[in-house]
Formats: structure tokens, sequence, C-alpha cells
């Protein structure tokens, strides 16, 4: 077995979802410069997360829609946008068929 392809710093982490307020010490390689005082008295390197299983819905039996970026808004926003075009489009295809349709019968 190669021995230079397991992670060398792995070391006690503190994992926090601040949306659900639940935290969680573990062991990790995660890179952070971040620290927090735990519950023991020692400080350890902080990761920041935004879904936990606190806060994802398969755990928690609930839905709720965490949006940190817009994400969802910028969804709704385009697809009501695309909807719009669609319906735009068939209406002017109606409009070219029905003035085809005059057209032919004079």
């Amino acid at each position: 077995m190669k021995s230079t392809i397991h992670p060398t710093d792995y070391r006690p982490v503190v994992f926090s979802d601040d949306v659900a307020g639940f935290a969680f010490l573990t062991q990790s390689t995660a890179q952070t410069n971040d620290t927090i005082k735990w519950e023991d008295g020692n400080e350890y390197p902080l990761v920041k997360v935004h879904i936990s299983s606190a806060s994802h819905p398969f755990f928690t039996g609930e839905e709720r829609i965490i949006d940190t970026e817009g994400r969802v808004d910028r969804f709704k926003a385009k697809f009501a946008a695309a909807e719009a075009r669609k319906e735009a489009l068939a209406s002017k295809a109606k409009k070219a068929a029905a003035k085809k349709a005059s057209k032919a019968e004079q």
C-alpha cells in the first residue's frame, strides 16, 4: 500500500450549522482559518456548513427551504420568463394562422 496517499493533517474539527444552531466535534482534514472554543474548554478549528443533519429535510422530516444565495428566486423568475415567452410565441403563431386563413378566404 502507498504511504503517501493518506492525509497527514487529520485533527479534531468543529462543524457548525448556524441556521439550525447545531455543532459537532469530529475528526477531519478540512482546512479553515476560523476557530471556536468548544464545550470541553479547548479551542478547535471551525468549519461552517449550510446544511447538517439538524436542518436537512431527510433527517428532520419537514420540508424547509434554506436559500442562502437566492437560487430558488432566480429559478422561479427564469421559469416565469420562459412561460411568458412560450405564451407570447403561441399567441403570435395563432395570430399568424388567423391572418393566413383570412387571406385564403378572400
